[in-house]
Parts: C-alpha cells; sequence; structure tokens
C-alpha cells in the first residue's frame, strides 16, 4: 500500500489475545488442568500458543482432537472457561513495548481500544485486573456488538464509541478475521507478527495495510 496516499490515523484498535496481551500462558494452564484431570498428559506450550487466538473451541479441539456436537465436547470447553476465568491473570501481561506505544499514543491524543471475540465476562474482567480498562477508548467483546469478527459490526461500534471514522482508524491483530473485519469496516490493518500465528498462516495473503514485528513499530503508521 503506498504510504503517501494513507489518511490520518486518529485512533488505534487493537485484538486482545496475541496482540494487545500475551494471555497464552494462562489459556496453555487452564487447558493443561483439564487434560490432566482427564488422566491425560500436559501439552507442550509451543503446541498450544497458535491456536489461544481462536478461542477455546480451538482449545479444545488442540487439547482432545474434539469438534463442537462431539460427546463431553461442551462440557470440556465449560471447564476450561471456568478454569481460566479464576486464573486469568496469573502470568498474562502486554507484550514487551505495548506499553510504550499506548503511552505515545497518549501523549499524542491518539484514542485507542481493543475489539477482541472474547466474550465480555471474560474481556471485562481481564482489562480491569491489568488495570487498562480505565484508559481505553472502547472495549468491545464479541458479544458487544450483533455479530463478532469478521463481520464489521465490532469495529463499527468501537469507532462510534471513540468518536473516529473507520477511514482514519488503525486496526491491529493477529489472525485472518482481525484483517477482515478491518477491511469490512474500512479502517487501516496491520499484521501483528508477534502474535500467535501458526505455521499454515500465510498473512501475506490477509491484504493488509502492512505487517509489523514488535508494538513501536506502530507508531511508524501515525506519521
Amino acid at each position: 500500500m503506498d504510504r503517501g496516499l494513507d489518511p490520518k490515523v486518529e485512533c488505534v484498535l487493537f485484538d486482545l489475545d496475541g496482540t494487545f496481551a500475551d494471555t497464552a500462558p494462562d489459556l496453555h494452564f487452564a487447558l493443561d488442568q483439564v487434560l490432566l484431570s482427564r488422566g491425560e498428559l500436559p501439552m507442550p506450550f509451543e503446541q498450544v500458543r497458535p491456536a489461544v487466538s481462536h478461542g477455546s473451541q480451538a482449545m479444545i479441539k488442540v487439547g482432545f482432537d474434539l469438534q463442537p456436537g462431539d460427546t463431553d465436547f461442551e462440557t470440556l470447553r465449560k471447564e476450561f472457561l471456568r478454569i481460566y476465568r479464576e486464573n486469568i491473570t496469573r502470568k498474562t501481561k502486554l507484550f514487551d513495548g505495548m506499553e510504550r506505544l499506548l503511552e505515545e499514543l497518549e501523549q499524542r491524543n491518539i484514542p485507542w481500544g481493543i475489539v477482541t471475540n472474547k466474550p465480555a465476562w471474560l474481556t471485562d474482567p481481564l482489562m480491569e485486573a491489568l488495570g487498562y480498562h480505565r484508559r481505553a477508548a472502547c472495549i468491545v467483546s464479541g458479544d458487544t456488538a450483533e455479530h463478532p469478527k469478521p463481520h464489521p459490526a465490532p469495529m463499527l461500534y468501537a469507532c462510534r464509541m471513540a468518536g473516529v471514522d473507520p477511514t482514519h482508524c488503525l486496526y491491529v491483530g493477529d489472525a485472518k478475521r482481525d484483517i477482515e473485519a478491518g477491511q469490512n469496516a474500512g479502517t487501516l490493518t496491520l499484521v501483528a507478527l508477534f502474535g500467535y500465528l501458526a505455521e499454515n498462516d500465510k498473512p501475506d495473503d490477509w491484504h493488509a495495510s502492512g505487517t509489523v514485528e514488535h508494538p513501536l513499530e506502530i507508531l511508524q503508521w501515525l506519521d
């Protein structure tokens, strides 16, 4: 994309898991607890990490090779979510450089927010525990708008809350549906290569506005 044609960025929105915060350690912990309760061995972190951005269904598939509708799938998923909620900030922290990026955005009076498919009953306590719920201009969960990502509804909802036109908004995510959601809403989009991408992900094929390997690289898109 020709940087000279980019509109001025007036708001930056982030996906939560794998972009804003490194939640994988706590989600991995929750899955291991469910596995152990069923007499199964824990799973290597590296095997679980790429599934984190795809939610609880993906985690149960990785851990138990079960699909929605299979026997015990929903029981295991609910147990996994319960354990995760009880350990939601056990090891979770922002990615390196993200706090400095937020400080820079706030110094420039550029609002920032979260748009995630995580349900609000997990998103809100996580953001509050991390201490960012009051600093964010908007926090949009998977059940906030009528449809989750990749539908544009959550993006448009967030832009309205932030008081910014979507064409002047930059959305950063680590999954294909994040980029599709931004594109469907008319925002600029960046792929967070530091997130939870799997080996078979091909971000170059997602046609995002660009990619970043570190949160601070996002600052280049503000000028």
